[in-house]
């Protein structure tokens, strides 16, 4: 399948990779010149350089055969923009929005963009929502790309307790989103070693979810 991610940032690298490594076609469009390039250096020839809220550039990028847009810019306005734009001028059969301020959600919805992620929704019920059970949580499905989010509690004695990410027994397209740690947001950078009591929110294809919960939890 075929997916034009607006915005590379964390948010739309790790979305992009995941896609890949999934084995779906991506393009990316990255207003931050610097920031395209080193995307393209980490990820190969899938980088637009433009603003994505302008029409020529979501036309540049294929958004006319593509089966999904995913607006995850940090920027609510450019979002709606460009999931309006690939809606009505694109027809897009299915368009993301990432969702800054829980506040615009409303927004977005009463204005035809019915998919929205809200990452500080998402983020606060980690925080403030007790696991049920130890294991693997989903969160969301991301249907069309076969993906899903995932929430996991790492305990003292998880198979994943001590190492770091890059050392992590994770299947082909799994990757380490984002970790929750005393009640902050930190980096899943590849030599971050995680820690009992760390709350991990992961991508992993839908089939692999046995192997990502054997990985961090055991």
């Amino acid at each position: 399948m075929y997916f034009v991610i607006a915005g590379g940032g964390q948010v739309g690298f790790h979305l992009a990779q995941a896609l890949i490594e999934a084995g779906h076609e991506v393009m990316v469009i990255e207003e931050e010149r610097r920031r395209a390039q080193w995307i393209q250096e980490q990820l190969g020839n899938i980088v637009l350089t433009g603003s994505a809220d302008e029409g020529r550039f979501l036309l540049e990028a294929g958004c006319q055969r593509a089966d999904a847009v995913i607006a995850a810019t940090g920027d609510d306005p450019v979002n709606l923009v460009v999931c309006q734009m690939a809606k009505v001028h694109c027809r897009v059969p299915r368009v993301i929005a990432r969702v800054n301020d829980p506040k615009n959600e409303i927004v977005f919805k009463k204005l035809g963009i019915e998919e929205t992620v809200s990452s500080t929704r998402v983020l606060m019920s980690v925080i403030e929502q007790e696991l049920p059970m130890r294991g693997l949580v989903p969160i969301m499905p991301l249907v069309t790309a076969g993906l899903e989010i995932v929430e996991a509690e790492i305990a003292e004695d998880s198979p994943s307790a001590g190492k770091p990410i890059k050392e992590l027994r994770l299947p082909e397209g799994a990757t380490v989103g984002c970790i929750v740690r005393k009640r902050q947001l930190v980096r899943a950078r590849a030599d971050e070693r995680l820690q009992p009591g760390d709350r991990i929110i992961a991508f992993t294809p839908t089939s692999a979810e046995p192997e990502v919960r054997k990985a961090l939890v055991g």
